[in-house]
């Protein structure tokens, strides 16, 4: 297998640097990228074992099927499933030991002694330098000279995210107290809600700061190898009454600044045509389903991802449609590829990163919309990456004037601070 240019200058970067991000769009190969550099770095002895931490599907369905491309002189073991079944991967003498980030807490109770480079894949995932997983696995890796992470979404939920990622990496890049950083960067706007802004240009300064460390794939450049990408929005309509109600009741109870989430969560539900109650779930419209089969049929029933929220949602895809198949199914992603899966339905949380399925298919819908911008970006970027031979089609449903747009409108809010960081790292 053969880099891309592009994909050769950035694992350059990583083998002349220890500590190092990978800034890339989704589907540009920086697993391809990064197994490139590693085979090098332990060729040349710099390092004698590398820990992989990722997200559980990526583990296992994308790094032992990308080594033996990219890295076949390497060894490889994953370390997932079972305490015994990872004891025994970590054990095995192994070059490469992957592991998901929900075994962290584990990882740090055994001997990684024998471990001198880490690889950090989906590095959002340690945003939070408070959380038990990061601390855990901070007081662990000291010792660890080679740190590389590797992310699509760097900034997508705000710049104050930067911080935990820089400092697991390298905490020189931008200090070790996250209140020194947020008092240099940030103003505080509300006391009693710990809410802070970004002051005027620190997000450029941020960019500028840990650019040495950093280094960006072009998006222009990776964006020419891949078909369009053409996202639609699906207007529905249903009838609004018990929604407006349900807004009604929620701003005379004063409840929507003390939990938003909740309220929201629960209009979204609504939007998508049912509710959640104590007694199980509540439909009151079909609009959405009515219109995904509709728009199946124009399609002509061509092979499409279903993304969903929420498990009802799941249920009701089952009732409409007797074929369909969920990640969990045996050997669905290989099926899928082979062009075999008519619909294959996905949650962001468990499809957003990593998985390769651009082979299957070139359309995917969104039912409902995922509050994460790098979920919605991971998610598309299932199809929309490299090997992708034809426009991708990403249908937006969204019910009209109801939370599902103040939705869409804060993703493409995110996207924008996605987008300045980018720019100021070139």
């Amino acid at each position: 297998m053969k880099l891309r240019d592009y994909q050769e200058t950035a694992a350059d970067f990583l083998y002349e640097h220890d500590r190092a991000m990978i800034l890339a769009p989704v589907g540009a190969g920086k697993t391809a990228i990064t197994l490139t550099a590693m085979q090098a770095i332990l060729k040349d002895g710099y390092a004698m074992r590398f820990l992989v931490l990722a997200p559980k599907r990526v583990c296992t369905d994308v790094w032992p099927v990308e080594a033996p491309k990219w890295a076949p002189g390497c060894t490889l073991a994953v370390a997932v499933g079972t305490p015994a079944q990872r004891k025994a991967a970590l054990n095995s003498g192994a070059q490469i030991i992957v592991s998901n980030y929900d075994n962290i807490q584990w990882l740090a109770e055994q001997n990684l002694a024998h471990i001198n480079a880490i690889v950090f894949d989906e590095l959002t995932k340690l945003k939070n330098p408070s959380g038990a997983r990061f601390k855990a696995l901070n007081k662990v890796i000291g010792d660890v000279g080679i740190r590389w992470g590797l992310t699509g979404s760097f900034t997508s939920n705000g710049l104050e995210d930067v911080f935990g990622q820089c400092k697991i990496v390298d905490q020189s890049l931008l200090g070790r107290a996250k209140g020194a950083f947020m008092q240099q960067y940030f103003t505080l706007v509300n006391k009693d809600f710990g809410d802070w802004k970004p002051r005027a240009g620190s997000l450029e300064l941020v960019m500028q700061r840990i650019k040495p460390a950093t280094f960006v794939l072009e998006p222009g450049e990776y964006k020419d190898k891949l078909p369009p990408l053409r996202t639609v929005e699906v207007r529905c309509k249903m009838d609004m009454a018990d929604y407006n109600k349900m807004k009604k009741d929620f701003v005379l109870d004063d409840v929507v600044a003390v939990n938003a989430a909740v309220v929201t969560q629960k209009l979204q539900q609504m939007s998508s045509g049912f509710l959640y109650s104590d007694n199980g779930p509540i439909w009151l419209s079909a609009h959405k389903f009515d219109r995904l089969e509709e728009l199946l049929d124009e399609n002509q029933h061509a092979n499409t991802l279903l993304v969903y929220q929420y498990q009802e949602e799941l249920a009701e895809l089952k009732r409409r449609f007797k074929h369909l198949t969920t990640l969990d199914d045996d050997g669905a992603i290989e099926r899928w590829n082979r062009g075999e899966v008519a619909l294959l339905a996905v949650h962001p949380k468990s499809a957003g990163h990593g998985l390769n399925l651009q082979h299957g298919g070139h359309h995917i819908v969104f039912l409902s919309l995922p509050w994460s911008l790098e979920l919605y970006e991971q998610t598309v970027g299932r199809l929309h990456r490299s090997g992708q031979r034809h426009d991708v089609w990403c249908y937006v449903f969204l019910t009209d004037a109801t939370v599902d747009e103040k939705i869409w409108r804060s993703l493409h809010d995110k996207l924008s601070l996605s987008q300045i960081a980018l720019e100021a790292l070139k």
